[in-house]
């Protein structure tokens, strides 16, 4: 039984992406097979294990005013970037600021700008330290920068849930707009942690793939070959909201509609994926939006590309919803953009739903035996689905599903 009688529609989307400056370059991108994944030419990277990573193709400072861009991290930039396109695209909607709220999630946070602001410490003493550090540096600062530009008075919220922050946010957003609480949410998430030690701290964990030589093949989802994940950097925000208050000014036909989201912890591990607890987050989403395991035509696997983590979510997926769904894993392209992915991820599915086309999984050319889902490869699949389910899951024990509509 639907847990709730409030529609929440998706009525504007922005993004930021290894593939694309916007969510119409990255959904084109997608829907192609492009490859976002390239080597790291900084001169930093040449000592490190990993010297492989997917960076943004375009500077989020080059859409900012120089003095914005100055007092922000590069997580708070693309922040603003991409929620002036959601916010655009939805219609800028004339709302109370009484009734607006923000939630944007981050895994790390401004972990570049600290960093770099230790650095700058070491070798040239406090007084060269930056005054703008803190807010540059608090995982909360994306949130609260937005909440700022849209005047949103009906709360910033951050939730940091590793790999499963944005999507954390979307569930979120939707729970205020289902409470009466607000009547348009911004939310989503963002990440930019590509720099040398979450690399080599992620290496040490042996959770990266050390395909150095061949980095536009290196992430390969589902395939027998994988051998880890690659960090990559992003951001994608969404502007959700009521369907009475988005009907009554005027909007006829959104992007699409969230129906119901699952979260629960696994309790288990601190890193290793868990079975049981993602079966759970699938299936209260399930329940949320009201929908049976036969329902869900479309998955937007979490996969990344780990010998672990995809068989453990293939599994659940099989278990939770069955073989039929049609499976894409878009972090092929784009790779891993942490607290940033699972937003970006619902987006997706989104899209899929509305254009009636699955982005193909790039790298898969051998399927992982122990893995019986209809997985995308090749090329895009077209159809028609009524619903998807967008995954998330992160370090901590971090499971969190969405179930997505067509418009």
């Amino acid at each position: 039984m639907r847990t709730s009688t409030i529609d929440v529609w998706v009525t504007g989307a922005g993004a930021m992406t290894p593939v694309g400056e916007d969510v119409s370059t990255t959904w084109s991108a997608l829907r192609s097979g492009a490859n976002g994944i390239g080597s790291l030419d900084e001169e930093w990277a040449e000592r490190l294990p990993v010297r492989i990573a997917a960076r943004l193709t375009a500077d989020p400072a080059a859409a900012l005013k120089r003095t914005e861009a100055r007092r922000l991290d590069r997580c708070e930039q693309m922040a603003l970037v991409t929620a002036r396109e959601a916010w655009a695209d939805a219609g800028s909607p004339e709302t109370d600021p009484e009734r607006l709220a923000v939630v944007i999630g981050t895994g790390i946070g401004g972990v570049t700008s600290l960093l770099g602001q230790n650095h700058t410490l070491e070798t040239s003493g406090p007084r060269r330290v930056s005054p703008h550090t803190v807010p540059m540096l608090m995982a909360n600062g994306p949130a609260a920068w937005v909440s700022i530009e849209f005047n949103a008075l009906a709360g910033a919220h951050a939730p940091v849930s590793a790999c499963a922050s944005g999507a954390e946010a979307l569930a979120l957003g939707m729970d205020l707009i289902r409470a009466g609480r607000a009547d348009v949410v911004i939310a989503g998430g963002v990440e930019a942690s590509v720099h040398a030690l979450p690399l080599t701290a992620f290496a040490q964990m042996m959770a990266l793939s050390t395909d150095n030589d061949d980095p536009a093949h290196a992430c390969r989802p589902f395939d027998t070959r994988r051998n880890g994940f690659v960090l990559g950097e992003g951001a994608a925000l969404v502007v959700l909201e009521s369907a009475e208050h988005a009907r009554a000014r005027g909007v006829t036909t959104p992007h699409g509609r969230l129906l119901g989201a699952g979260t629960s912890a696994s309790a288990s591990h601190i890193t290793a994926s868990d079975v049981p607890g993602q079966v759970r987050a699938i299936r209260q989403s399930l329940r949320d939006a009201g929908l049976g395991p036969a329902d869900i035509g479309h998955v937007h696997a979490h996969a990344t590309s780990t010998p672990q983590g995809d068989l453990a979510e293939a599994t659940a997926i099989a278990e939770a919803i069955g073989t039929h769904p049609v499976v894409t894993a878009t972090k092929s392209m784009t790779g891993h953009l942490l607290g940033a992915s699972g937003a970006l991820g619902a987006i997706a599915a989104l899209l899929a739903l509305r254009d009636g086309t699955v982005p193909p999984t790039r790298n898969l050319d051998e399927l992982d035996p122990g893995i019986e889902l209809d997985v995308v490869t090749g090329g895009a699949r077209d159809g028609h689905w009524d619903a998807a389910l967008a995954n998330s899951f992160g370090f901590g024990g971090h499971n969190v599903s969405l179930v997505l509509g067509r418009p």
